[in-house]
């Protein structure tokens, strides 16, 4: 090749790029996102779109025949200074949907809104655009009759019994991701009522990014991955999320929310759901109540530390659903209760202040308490990943008599947006007949044809009125069951691309939340900022990232400032005076310990008996005991071995709730270097304990998990590092005993005084 070779042109611009000699970064280091450095404040002067980096180029320009064009690459990028839209229109407004006023409806005619979501719901083929990877499982909802007096809907009258199908979903991660990355969770519930099916679409938070659904493809652009070089997967820590959300600061809230523990869920057995935005309910005698749906769970919040949700994604990125599978398998079925905060419904549509209409709102438990309404329990899994986990479709809109919307901006596009991405990703409008979505109420619609019809319909008018099928089918009314909307009045105003005044205090809700934490919960909050903004290239993007926290509170900016060695800027605006939510925090409260993982570590000299008693207890208690031994198999010689079901090579701290150790586990013959890494012996022979159980006590102790021992084991604590006195190791005679003593500290989920934290 010659040297006017443009990738041997390229390749040169990147080497003279990385040794400052070029126009790329002047330090040498890879990463930079942007062919510029961005300023701190939001660039507002109009300007042309910059420049490629030097170490890209694009696809050669040829005809679709694989002639040459002789094209410029440029012109294949965007051009011009301004917004368009895909016809090339220029836009004044991309923020806010066109509305019947700041709080009204959001307009069908807003063609701005149905292009720009549209086409987002049609980014990715064949998987979700987000929520791509998910676990699922079958269960039944009894309904307690606490919810009739505010909703006609039937499957909340009393003991009546509904079947359900749950998934669980990161949001940005691709369908190969990890389970346990930072990440919201989608917590998505459908309903298969006598009425039809009622979908209730929900997270794992109970707030969003934005208030308005014009900005969702916005949102979910800046988190995925870059799309220069596909990288991170699954992760929020790079420049493209931080640059927007520190831009639109009405994602504080959101993002505090995401960089606390509840973004590393320990199960999906141990999350709550929420239904984010306000919805109506409508009683029989037609009055109305605003309503927010919450879901607890029986075991508890719950979470990961960090280091153990890094730990996952190599050990096992399967984690949370192979966890939901193996508890429904062992019958340690995950349970939640269905709860709702209600409110008036007042034309401000608003309580004690907060605006119901703001999705990136939360109204306190202690100023709203949560009214239990039913029970939901997981009990069967799913036949095929692909026909029901993959295939299940949801959407808001899913409505029965009794549940309806508000105008809250962000359920409003999706309500358009669910029923638009089936359209590519299942592959026409019958997704509904797919056995997973198909409804257990009778269906009679005059919908014919199109992609994968498999209802055979009869009759030759769908079409009504007509006389030829006989009038068939027929309207019904409010005393038929029909569905009617409630008569909500809607304000007499302009069209505008607004939003209410009250949208515009972004820092007020997040201050609650940080005020909330107990001093732990914080420490990971400032760790988690720390760790996420020294992942971004641009210091600029650090910057705008502490003003934003300085808004929220001196102390969080202070912390993460000094961990990015940057100074705190002053805030803004003034602290909001708000009242902590101690409903917020998930630590101080004891749980139920049912579906626990409790892994027990022998070898083959160990005490057996006691292996075998304890694990018989295990399972009486509800929990799910783990044999761990040097190899797979079993344990012991005679009629009764032990099943084996981890092995010092492939078992990490992670996987268990806590530990029992019964004796001296020995070692075992694969415990060296070229054979298993976490074994730095040169032979097995050189040392008296396992260093991979070693490592195995010393995760479970720096992780907060509670350690029992019996029969010698404490030789192994102590050569593990485990201090033996600490808080949550004990050391008693039998396994039963040690078992009796770390159940009672597993309802705290965690040894928290193993944690200091400066109050």
């Amino acid at each position: 090749m010659s040297e006017a070779n443009p990738i041997k042109q390229a390749a040169r611009k990147v080497a003279d790029a990385l040794r400052g000699d070029g126009e790329g970064p002047q330090d040498g280091i890879p990463g930079k996102p942007g062919a510029e450095s961005p300023s701190v404040d939001e660039p507002t002067q109009p300007r042309e779109p910059l420049p490629s980096k030097p170490d890209q180029t694009g696809p050669e320009t040829v005809s679709p025949t694989g002639q040459p064009t002789g094209a410029d690459q440029a012109r294949m990028a965007q051009s011009g200074s301004y917004l368009t839209t895909a016809q090339g229109t220029r836009l004044y407004d991309t923020d806010h949907s066109l509305k019947a006023g700041p709080r009204g409806p959001v307009l069908l005619q807003d063609h701005h809104l149905r292009e720009k979501v549209m086409h987002f719901d049609h980014e990715r083929i064949p998987e979700r655009v987000v929520h791509a990877r998910g676990a699922a499982a079958h269960g039944v909802f009894q309904s307690y009759g606490t919810a009739a007096s505010v909703t006609k809907a039937a499957f909340l009258a009393e003991d009546v019994e509904t079947p359900v199908f749950v998934r669980f979903s990161t949001v940005l991660g691709s369908r190969g991701s990890a389970d346990t990355v930072r990440d919201t969770r989608g917590f998505a519930t459908k309903f298969y009522t006598s009425e039809g099916v009622f979908d209730l679409v929900g997270n794992n938070i109970p707030v969003f990014f934005i208030q308005d659904a014009i900005k969702f493809p916005d949102v979910i652009h800046a988190g995925k991955p870059q799309p220069d070089r596909e990288i991170p997967q699954a992760q929020s820590a790079h420049d493209t999320f931080w640059d927007f959300v520190t831009l639109h600061t009405e994602a504080a809230h959101h993002t505090l929310w995401n960089m606390s523990d509840r973004a590393l869920p320990r199960s999906f057995r141990m999350m709550e759901g929420f239904g984010i935005h306000t919805f109506r309910l409508v009683d029989a005698s037609g009055g109305t109540t605003l309503v927010k749906f919450h879901w607890k769970p029986k075991l508890g919040v719950h979470s990961l530390v960090w280091e153990e949700a890094q730990l996952a994604g190599g050990v096992d990125p399967d984690f949370h659903r192979r966890d939901l599978a193996d508890a429904i398998e062992a019958g340690a079925y995950p349970e939640w209760e269905l709860g709702i905060q209600t409110f008036p419904d007042t034309p401000e549509q608003t309580f004690e202040g907060i605006d119901l209409l703001d999705p990136t709102n939360i109204v306190p438990e202690e100023m709203a308490p949560v009214q239990r309404v039913g029970r939901l329990v997981l009990d069967r899994n799913p036949y095929n990943y692909f026909a029901e986990t993959e295939q299940v479709a949801f959407h808001p809109g899913h409505l029965v008599p009794g549940i309806d919307i508000t105008d809250d901006p962000l359920l409003a596009g999706r309500l358009f947006s669910y029923l638009d991405t089936q359209i590519t990703r299942l592959g026409g409008p019958n997704f509904g007949q797919i056995p997973i979505n198909r409804t257990h109420a009778p269906v009679n619609d005059m919908l014919r044809d199109s992609f994968h019809q498999t209802a055979v319909h009869r009759g030759v008018a769908p079409y009504r009125p007509n006389s030829l099928d006989g009038g068939c089918p027929f309207t019904a009314g409010a005393d038929t069951g029909a569905y009617i909307e409630a008569p909500v009045r809607v304000p007499e105003s302009k069209k505008v691309r607004e939003a209410p005044e009250s949208f515009a205090d972004h820092f007020s809700q997040p201050r609650r939340f940080w005020l909330s934490m107990s001093p732990l919960e914080r420490e990971h909050i400032i760790g988690a900022y720390t760790f996420e903004l020294s992942k971004c290239y641009e210091q600029a993007i650090r910057e705008r990232g502490l003003q934003v926290l300085a808004n929220i509170d001196p102390e969080l900016c202070a912390e993460v400032a000094a961990g990015l060695g940057l100074p705190a800027p002053a805030a803004t605006v003034p602290p909001a005076e708000v009242q902590p939510s101690p409903a917020l925090s998930q630590i101080g409260r004891t749980w139920p310990t049912e579906g626990r993982v409790i892994g027990i570590v022998a070898g083959p000299d160990g005490d057996l008996e006691g292996v075998r008693a304890v694990r018989e207890a295990v399972l009486t208690a509800g929990m799910v005991p783990l044999v761990v031994a040097p190899t797979g198999g079993t344990l012991g010689d005679g009629a009764d071995p032990l099943a084996v079901q981890r092995t010092y090579a492939n078992a990490r701290s992670v996987e268990f709730d806590a530990l029992l150790v019964a004796g001296v586990p020995g070692v075992g013959a694969d415990a060296y270097g070229a054979r298993d890494a976490k074994s730095p012996l040169p032979s097995a022979q050189q040392a008296a304990h396992d260093p991979r159980v070693g490592l195995l006590l010393s995760e479970a102790f720096r992780h907060g998990k509670a350690i029992g021992a019996w029969k010698g084991a404490e030789a192994a604590l102590q050569a593990a590092g485990v201090p033996t006195d600490a808080p949550g190791v004990v050391l008693v005679d039998s396994g039963t005993a040690a078992l009796e003593q770390i159940t009672r500290l597993l309802g705290a989920h965690r040894v928290w005084e193993r944690f200091p934290a400066e109050v």
